[in-house]
């Protein structure tokens, strides 16, 4: 049976600062859940699993795994077990050796160490590694060992940090696809910590955005994506990132650049000044006329020839984004030239609106 695990308003104040590391956080990972804490660097997610380990001390608040308050236990009573960036192999110590060294310590009986070091490097496909050395594996296959050391001990939660960050680009694309696997053959339930929001989306059941310590917005993954509950999550989640900016409220449109986009009369009513934050993805903007009235003109800068896929990266023409550069996705065989000149228009139904005051989604209508 999986084992939920709980922050109530856990919070993390480092002696000597001023603001808290981690901020009243609130968060019920489920049972066998892959949660994954993803924001920019100094956002606390890797405090709060330390938190959930025991490696930090909890200033205020609580943790529980199941039914048991570990929040002041020490991390060798909680029933974890934690991958690391850092590999942290015994270098002296077969493959075997090291994924099984902790049962050892606890001393469990030799035949029952071989047993779930067998299962555990037939299921992470280590079996010819066994009597190696880790100088002699490479990166990918040194984080399956320390996966593997983690898998044996058969922890009630893995706690995993960055543990993809040290790898190659192609490495790390096929080792996150085979950690996701592996959890839900498993079925433990795991809370994973990274920078990079494209691992976060595609490993995660739900993803918990920080920021400052304080937690922004839990959801599955597409609904990040689709609904986003401020700005921050929308410019953060998304690949290339959502354009944001900040636009004058005339009537019932918003000016951009030379085009008018029409606001629903919610979003209007849900507006306190004449400014409104829109947010639109890439894939939002379609090609459009001059002379439509909703249309704006780029000029674009560069084009991203994928294959698949190309990306414009433009100027908008008397508008400023936060983001000096708009991005658009367009057909990957029919590019404009750089230099050209370009019309857009917002497809109604991909529209984001932000409050410029809180930054907090205003309803779409």
């Amino acid at each position: 049976m999986s084992t939920p695990v709980v922050f109530d308003s856990a919070t993390r104040v480092y002696p000597g600062a001023t603001t808290p590391a981690v901020d009243s956080l609130d968060l019920e990972v489920r049972p066998g859940e892959f949660l994954v804490l993803v924001g920019p660097s100094g956002c606390g997610k890797s405090t709060s699993l330390r938190m959930l380990a025991g490696l930090e001390d909890v200033t205020s608040g609580s943790i529980r795994i199941g039914d048991r308050d570990v929040t002041h236990l020490r991390p060798k009573d909680r029933d974890i077990a934690m991958v690391f960036q850092s590999y942290a192999l015994y270098p002296h110590l077969t493959v075997g050796e090291n994924m099984g060294f902790a049962l050892k310590i606890a001393g469990v009986a030799k035949s029952e160490i071989a047993a779930r070091v067998a299962d555990a490097a037939r299921v992470l496909d280590l079996e010819p590694y066994l009597d190696r050395k880790p100088k002699a594996l490479s990166g990918g296959q040194r984080q399956r060992v320390a996966m593997g050391r983690a898998i044996v001990r058969e922890p009630q939660v893995f706690l995993m940090d960055e543990p993809l960050s040290n790898l190659d680009a192609k490495l790390r694309v096929s080792t996150r696809t085979q950690i996701a696997a592996l959890q839900r053959r498993l079925g433990i339930t795991t809370v994973y910590v990274t920078h990079d929001q494209v691992e976060a989306m595609t490993m995660g059941d739900r993803v918990a955005v920080l920021k400052d310590g304080l937690l922004q917005q839990v959801a599955a993954p597409l609904e990040l994506y689709d609904r986003p509950a401020n700005a921050f999550v929308a410019g953060f989640i998304g690949s290339p990132a959502m354009n944001l900016g900040t636009f004058r409220v005339d009537g019932e449109s918003a000016v951009v650049g030379g085009a008018r986009v029409p606001l629903s009369r919610e979003t209007r009513a849900a507006l306190t000044s004449d400014e409104v934050v829109l947010g639109f993805r890439p894939e939002a903007l379609e090609l459009a006329t001059a002379d439509a009235t909703d249309a704006f003109a780029v000029e674009v800068l560069v084009a991203e020839e994928l294959g698949s896929e190309a990306f414009l990266y433009g100027t908008l023409e008397g508008a400023t984004l936060r983001d000096p550069q708009l991005v658009a996705k367009v057909a990957p065989r029919s590019v404009p030239e750089k230099g050209s000149r370009v019309h857009f228009r917002i497809l109604p139904e991909r529209l984001h609106a932000f409050s410029p005051e809180t930054g907090e989604a205003l309803p779409r209508g």
